[in-house]
Parts: C-alpha cells; structure tokens; sequence
C-alpha cells in the first residue's frame, strides 16, 4: 500500500516537473511591459496602446492590462517567448478581455506566430499558427474565432461559439490535445468540444458519392401519385368574383356621362380554386434514393493536425471601431490546470469586486441622471412642490432599486451562498457613493 502511494506521488511530481509555461503576463510591474512587447512599424497609424484597469474594477493594480485608446484604428502588439514544438503534448492559450466601452465592432482575440515572425512588420497578412477569441461587431457578429494554420491555409471552424457580449472581463481558454481533440473555455466553463478533424475542413472527407452511381431510371421516388379514378364535380367551376348583389346604381348616375352602370364585383362564396385530383398513396414508391459512398482516394489522415512547431511569437492584431478594450492574464502552457488555476488567481479573484464596482458605477450615473432632471425642471420653471416632489419619488425608486440589484449581483457572481448579504455596505455607504461628485472608478479595496 505505501509503495503504491509513493508511485502515485512520484507519478504526480513528474507530472509537475514536465508541465511548462511559456508565457505568462500579468502587467504587475508597470511601465515595464514596454520592453516586452514590440509595437509594429508596418503602419505609422496604428492606435496606442496605454495600461489601465478600467473605469471599473476589482482591484487597481491586478486588473491593469493593456487598453486600446484609440477609436477607429488598427492596433499591432506582440511579445516573445521561447519557442517550442507542442508535439506530444497540450497546447493551452488562454487570456482574459473587458470591453468596457460597450463594443459595437472590433476584435478581442490573439494570434500565435512562429518564432520567425519579425514583429516590428507585424500586420494583418503575416502568417499565423492560431488565432483564438472573441469578434464582435453589430448584432450579426457575436462569435470565438478558432483558426488553425494548416499547410499555409486558414482554416475556420464550422461551429458558431458564441462569445461575450457584456462589459465585464472574461477569460478564454483554448485548448489543444495530442489526441486531435479541442476545447474551447469561457470563464473557465467548457462552451465548445469536439475532434479537429471533424469540426475544420483540414482534410478531404473520409466519404464521396460514387461518381459511377446514377439513379436508375424506373427508380419511382414519389410517395404520393394523382388517383386516376378521380373526376372533377359537375358544380365545381364557379367564378371567382360576382357582382355585388346588394349594389344599386346610384341616383345621380347618368349613362350618357358615365356610361353603362356595373354594379362592383365582390368575391363569390361558391368558389372553390383550382380543381385538383386527390393524391393517393404510389404503389410503385420506392423510396428516396440515396446516392452511394465510397472511401475518398484522396482522403489520408494526418495525425499531426494539432501539431505546431517554433512557436514564439504572441500577438494583438485586430481593429477596433471604439475604443478601450482591456487584454490582461496572458498565458501559454502544456498544463490545463495550471491554466485554469492561473485564471482563477488573477480574473477569478477580482471578478465579483469587479461587477460590483459596476453597479455603482451605474448607480452614480443615475443619480447624476436625477439631479440633472432636477436641474432641468428649475430652469424650464417647473418649480411647483408636486414636480419636484415626483422627481424625488424616481430618485427613491431609483436608491431602492440599485440597493437590491447591486446585493443580488453579488449572491449570484460570488457564487458563496447567501452570506454575501450581509457583507455588504450599509444604505448610507451607497448613499455617499452615489454623491454626483463621485466620478472615477470604484475601487472597492
């Protein structure tokens, strides 16, 4: 028993030894990061990029990352780590995205390169190994890209993963297995699975219809025939509109100005349409005829499809429409669970601060929202006890409205039970927080 325990153990700490992290970024120290990642001179415009924790969040200094800050630009960043080959092995590629600035069109996702890469000519047509994350724009486009490079062709999945939509930060998490399987992660939640071969068009396919095969001709494939024996009723053809039985002619109608009176034509209740014979079931049916397969000559499989080598570069290349979203908690590792723990650490750790500190931001805006109709109703001369009285009636709802959302906000993101009620601010801590004066982000520390 002691000696199985040991193996166990010595199995477990192999497991640990052999597991790698390539990149981990995490943007704790500063003003550092600049000498990490290399902006692209391929184009003099491309947006700046500045390191911000948002307008809201969890924690000021963990949840800085690198912030778009530019409307309307393209933006190229990449950082380098040493290269190596995930042949035999998990490739795991995850990072985390806050659009707080309520995307209408721009990207969120990374791309893995080849360690060849020349990062100061880093744009949009370098050739990469993966490109993985979220891409939104309008309400048509809401989806996780999932792109593998393949024999110098991109290659999209064939699935629809939907992405996250909202203003809060997310984690995504793609995973690669030897197996020639995928997963794919939001929030540390599994959202897509399945076999790479299946789920792209790397390959041909397995199966082809028989060019040789063809229909026979006296194939009979409809279920339902006219019955011959049937015939159409004496009575059956009547027009389909009849004068108006119930018009008369008006008084004042004079036949040599107007001519011949007619009276108007309404539908006629006798019509029955298009005589048809009834449909009876084919005795000669032989069903759908289903075009045989054969084993596609040009298939071949390739176990290698996961497979890629000098992997070395990661970078940022997407556009953005508006402004301000934030990357942070970048890691590329062979060990799924020293992922998912690195997620939890870092966005896991400041996720429920981070939503609450939304709601008051919201809740702020709306008390702004109710002096300013205060303000408004002063200046028009509306300044009769019931105007202002019902303005503060809103304001009210509004106090007791924010007070239960921002407690059932946080029950339902700390997923700790019902204790969190009772941890939070007092009615008068909101209240102060709510004073219009108070306007930068909420840091709940």
């Amino acid at each position: 028993m002691r000696g199985a325990r040991l193996l166990i153990t010595a199995f477990l700490v192999a497991c640990t030894v052999d597991a790698a992290v390539y990149l981990k970024e995490e943007f704790v120290d500063g003003d550092a990061w600049k000498s990490r990642w290399v902006e692209s001179k391929h184009k003099s415009d491309y947006g700046d990029w500045k390191l911000s924790a948002g307008k809201f969040y969890g924690d000021a200094e963990k949840d800085k990352g690198l912030q778009t800050s530019q409307d309307a630009r393209f933006y190229a960043l990449s950082t380098r780590f040493n290269p190596f080959s995930n042949e035999g092995k998990a490739l795991v590629i995850q990072f985390t995205v806050k659009h707080e600035q309520k995307i209408d069109c721009g990207g969120g996702y990374v791309k893995v390169f080849p360690t060849d890469l020349d990062q100061a000519d880093m744009h949009g047509e370098s050739q990469y190994y993966i490109m993985f994350g979220p891409d939104i724009c309008g309400y048509s486009t809401k989806k996780v890209h999932v792109i593998f490079n393949y024999k110098g062709k991109n290659h999209l999945t064939k699935k629809d993963i939907k992405c996250k939509d909202d203003e809060l930060t997310h984690v995504y998490t793609l995973i690669l297995r030897p197996d020639q399987t995928y997963e794919v992660k939001i929030d540390n939640e599994k959202v897509e699975s399945g076999s790479l071969e299946e789920d792209w068009d790397f390959l041909p396919p397995k199966r082809i219809k028989d060019p040789e095969a063809k229909k026979p001709e006296d194939w009979d494939d409809r279920a339902k025939i006219d019955d011959v024996t049937d015939t159409k009723p004496e009575d059956w053809d009547k027009p389909e509109n009849v004068p108006d039985p119930d018009a008369k002619k008006p008084e004042d109608w004079d036949e040599e100005m107007d001519g011949e009176w007619e009276p108007p034509m309404i539908p006629n209740p006798e019509y029955k349409g298009e005589w048809k014979p009834r449909k009876i079931d084919n005795p000669n049916y032989k069903g759908v005829w289903v075009h045989p397969e054969i084993d596609n000559p040009e298939y071949s499989p390739d176990p290698s499809i996961y497979k890629f080598d000098n992997i070395g570069v990661l970078g940022l290349d997407l556009w953005q429409v508006k402004s301000g979203t934030i990357f942070d908690n970048f890691i590329i590792t062979d060990d799924e669970k020293a992922a998912e723990d690195f997620g939890n650490e870092t966005w896991g750790a400041t996720k429920v601060c981070s939503c609450y500190s939304k709601v008051l931001q919201l809740k702020i805006q709306f008390a702004q929202l109710n002096n300013l109709l205060k303000c408004i109703c002063l200046k028009l001369g509306l300044q009769m006890k019931v105007e202002i009285s019902f303005i503060d009636e809103i304001g009210l709802i509004l106090e007791k409205f924010f007070y239960i959302l921002i407690r059932v906000t946080f029950w339902l993101i700390s997923h700790c039970g019902w204790w969190g009620f009772f941890f939070l601010p007092s009615p008068p801590t909101l209240l102060a927080k709510m004073h219009p004066t108070h306007t930068k982000a909420v840091s709940l520390q």
